[in-house]
């Protein structure tokens, strides 16, 4: 029902977003304001046609490039500023961010909560079996053919996993910060009667396991939220056997150029603008996660650049919201959810800008 929004739409709501960064300055300022305002915004589309109403005005703000020169404050930067959310952490924002998400995301992209895998210059495929070839691509690029014990770091509801365990006859383990990512990856689990694949709540900077633990670790886009990447890669080294591999998945900015010290201004506001939105603390370059591995001894360092290869995602992921399906549900699972919604178009402009990258990085933790 929704049109796909091109790039010069994207472009033009990043642009507004960018330009009034004052309303979104804090990550975790107090809010109770905002509070009051989101139940005020939820009654106000109480019935079929205030629904409708609130549903139509938002996609033509969203789909239109009157927001940037508009001298009114725009309802993008309206919505952002009712739906800014507290959290007490970091981590307490991440987990509140996935219980309230992961059930509209999985009732309209399923079990697979990443990106989707798109051959260049081939035709653009289902979305749900892009995000298969994601893990199998993945997996093909790191040289990783079989595995017996895999830890899943940043599970989601256990697509990854589950697919691991398939595809090898693996046991596998899962770690997420989000209750109810957990319960229902081990629901899921369950019903699909993979007896050897479980799932449960954990820090990926504290990890509950043992020493040598996995002969696998992997990590599909959430290395994003880790605010200590040293720490990060240590404890996936930490857990990994002797021999055994680490791929690691990540949203990234891009690499610094000769003389540069810090990204761009706009491109630094930008990321903060997506921080915000996602809890996520400062972003890194592939060349700073190799720089980490090398100095944790780690072998056969690898990385790669699947930008190119992700640019459709993040398009089909906008329609789908902008769906009255995909709006209502947005409105159902609450603020923080809306406010990620919002700033979807930024990840698409930041993509095509290169600004964000997509980057692997796999390496083996050598043989005492």
């Amino acid at each position: 029902m929704a049109s796909a929004m091109s790039a010069m739409t994207a472009e033009c709501f990043s642009q507004s977003l960018a330009q009034k960064t004052s309303l979104v300055s804090s990550q975790f300022r107090s809010t109770h304001g905002s509070r009051i305002a989101f139940k005020q915004s939820r009654k106000s589309c109480n019935g079929p046609r205030g629904r409708a109403v609130l549903f139509q005005n938002l996609r033509r703000q969203v789909t239109s490039c009157d927001i940037v020169q508009s001298k009114d404050p725009s309802l993008v930067d309206r919505v952002l500023k009712i739906f800014s959310t507290p959290a007490d952490s970091l981590n307490a924002g991440i987990a509140t961010f996935y219980d309230e998400s992961s059930t509209l995301w999985e009732d309209m992209w399923g079990e697979h909560m990443h990106h989707g895998y798109y051959e260049v210059g081939a035709p653009i495929k289902e979305h749900r079996a892009a995000q298969v070839d994601m893990v199998d691509n993945a997996l093909k690029w790191a040289g990783v053919e079989s595995a017996e014990n895999v830890l899943d770091v940043g599970c989601g509801i256990g697509g990854s996993s589950r697919h691991m365990a398939r595809k090898f006859g693996c046991a596998a383990t899962g770690i997420t910060l989000s209750p109810v990512q957990a319960a229902r990856a081990n629901e899921i689990t369950a019903e699909a009667g993979l007896p050897n694949v479980s799932y449960q709540v954990a820090d990926a900077l504290n990890q509950p396991f043992a020493d040598n633990s996995f002969d696998f670790v992997w990590s599909m886009e959430s290395g994003e939220h880790m605010p200590d990447k040293k720490k990060f890669i240590s404890e996936l080294e930490r857990v990994c056997k002797p021999g055994g591999r680490i791929l690691v998945v990540t949203w990234c900015h891009r690499v610094l150029e000769a003389g540069e010290k810090a990204l761009r201004p706009d491109e630094q506001t930008l990321l903060d603008n997506i921080c915000d939105a996602y809890y996520l603390p400062a972003w890194c370059s592939v060349a700073d996660y190799a720089a980490i591995a090398d100095g944790l001894a780690l072998k056969n360092i690898k990385t790669g650049d699947w930008t190119a290869e992700v640019q459709p995602f993040w398009g089909a992921v906008i329609q789908t919201a902008l769906t009255p399906q995909g709006f209502m549900g947005l409105l159902k699972s609450g603020a923080g959810t809306i406010r990620g919604a919002l700033v979807m178009p930024l990840m698409k402009a930041g993509l095509q800008k290169g600004t964000i990258k997509f980057n692997m990085i796999t390496m083996i933790k050598p043989l005492k």
